[in-house]
């Protein structure tokens, strides 16, 4: 398996293993629509993020993007298809953020995780900080806030 950036024609490919990475939680479908546009990842996104796959025999299992700012590099995608969940392919992906962002000089990535994701997260040595309190259809959630040290 090869870590190599996304290109931008592989957008409806990384949209599609988002949805199916986060269906495999067993969330309802209308929630699914709410997240589309959160999920949804764009051409223009790829070209504008640290983006990158994880391949094995030419087909994208898993991806990984960043946000970058000024002073703060945040996780804001991480997904794996779900028949290959369990096998190393985040193991590996996330070993890439780590390292990634320390070729980039950050010290810390910040990740807001979903809860089905944060004991992934913390197993790979992220550390819970806080919580994001978001809606959906009137129902709180509470969404781990980790840091991960580089």
């Amino acid at each position: 398996m090869e870590i190599i950036r996304a290109k931008p024609n592989e957008a409806a490919s990384l949209s599609e293993i988002a949805f199916a990475a986060k269906r495999h939680w067993g969330y309802p479908e209308q929630w699914m629509e709410i997240w589309r546009p959160d999920l949804t990842v764009t051409p223009d996104f790829i070209s504008n993020h640290e983006t990158y796959n994880a391949v094995e025999k030419s087909q994208i299992v898993g991806f990984y993007a960043l946000n970058q700012t000024d002073r703060q590099l945040d996780l804001v995608h991480l997904w794996v298809l779900p028949n290959r969940m369990g096998q190393g392919v985040g193991r590996l992906l996330f070993s890439h953020v780590l390292e990634h962002a320390k070729a980039l000089e950050f010290r810390a990535v910040q990740i807001e995780s979903d809860p089905n994701a944060e004991g992934f997260y913390q197993r790979m040595g992220a550390r819970r900080v806080g919580v994001n309190t978001h809606y959906v259809e009137q129902q709180k959630r509470e969404l781990p806030l980790l840091i991960s040290e580089v």
